[in-house]
């Protein structure tokens, strides 16, 4: 004869509690925690086993009626399949809960597959990609490629170039002071030109070098400048060196870099460390000289400075300026990068687009 299922508080006659009704209740307990699909079903489920109106309270107000060995024995028993349906609940409870949290987690995880999905392996920067072809270019013409530390003594940057102590270049307005000693005496390098003097401070002459490396100014970023960029500097210092040797230098590494169709032009300048001094315009590669917002309408950009190394500069670093002589120039790599590819706006290269760098 089958076991008649004890009915709940609110179901009619309560069948009275005894150990295989609560041994049924625990297995009918364990199967319905188990099956509870969420934590909406787990708190009805919850509600109905060990609630207010649960089979499990009905039979503990049905106690009092029973014998005082009965009482104490199901009192007990009740107890501990209560603890045991309500352990079973706690478990299920915390499962739902991680449930839960993966799927809160899962809706706001980032889809990052546009960039998961570019094919290929990675590749140099086209800034890096330019500098590289750059020093390989000057390799070529015979020089040596020298380096030198990015955070600089006042000395090199500026007293040693024959920069005055009022120039504007010194004020921190345009350059990047470092909080050590006075604050006025070490600072990150705002050109490559400090090495110019270690290299003229070796003794070692004549000399054939350029410098490539990080510089940094106190620039507002636009379409043709960045505060911090790549910076290659030439050197030249040897027994009868004109400025007509410099310009058949900035003519040969402007055809090598950009092609025989790019023209460059000189115009009179000024620099501490130069005497004479020219600035140098290469034609827009973006506007072929028309005008446009990269070259500011005039048709040229400006590529960098030059001129012949100042006696002044010679006589800082030891050098005797009656027997040698020399030329000097320098551009930024990132702007000759911009001419190259006839990308119209710098900052791009500091974008990280994946789309505009796999194009390179």
């Amino acid at each position: 004869m089958s076991r008649q299922r004890p009915a709940a508080a609110d179901e009619g006659p309560i069948v009275p509690p005894t150990t295989a009704g609560l041994a049924a209740l625990e297995a009918e307990a364990a199967r319905r925690v188990a099956e509870a699909g969420d934590l909406a079903a787990l708190a009805e489920v919850e509600a109905e086993l060990v609630g207010r109106r649960s089979r499990l309270n009905a039979w503990k107000r049905m106690l009092g009626g029973l014998d005082e060995t009965t009482r104490r024995n199901l009192g007990e028993a009740m107890n501990e399949t209560r603890r045991r349906i309500e352990a079973g609940l706690a478990a299920r409870r915390a499962t739902l809960e991680t449930v839960a949290r993966g799927r809160v987690l899962e809706a706001d995880r980032l889809d990052l597959t546009e960039v998961l999905a570019v094919p290929g392996p990675g590749h140099l920067h086209p800034v890096t990609q330019v500098r590289e072809e750059l020093e390989d270019i000057f390799l070529g013409m015979g020089y040596e490629i020298a380096e030198g530390p990015e955070v600089e003594t006042d000395w090199y940057n500026f007293t040693a170039l024959n920069m005055p102590p009022d120039h504007p270049a010194r004020s921190g307005q345009d350059s990047f002071y470092l909080d050590v000693g006075d604050g006025e005496s070490v600072l990150l390098r705002t050109h490559t030109s400090p090495v110019q003097i270690r290299l003229l401070e070796r003794g070692e002459l004549p000399i054939y070098a350029v410098i490539p490396g990080l510089v940094y100014r106190r620039d507002t970023p636009d379409a043709s400048h960045l505060p911090i960029f790549h910076q290659i500097e030439g050197l030249v210092v040897d027994r009868g060196v004109t400025f007509g040797d410099l310009a058949g230098t900035i003519g040969s590494f402007t055809r090598a870099i950009f092609g025989a169709d790019v023209s460059a032009r000189l115009r009179p300048g000024y620099f501490p460390f130069t005497e004479p001094s020219a600035e140098f315009d290469i034609s827009c590669t973006i506007c072929k000289g028309a005008g446009c917002r990269t070259c500011s309408g005039v048709g040229f950009i400006e590529l960098g400075g030059c001129g012949m190394v100042h006696p002044a500069v010679l006589e800082s670093a030891g050098v005797d300026p009656e027997a040698w002589s020399g030329f000097a120039f320098g551009f930024g790599i990132d702007r000759v990068t911009i001419m190259r590819h006839g990308i119209e706006d710098i900052r791009s290269f500091l974008e990280n687009d994946v789309r505009f760098l796999s194009a390179f």
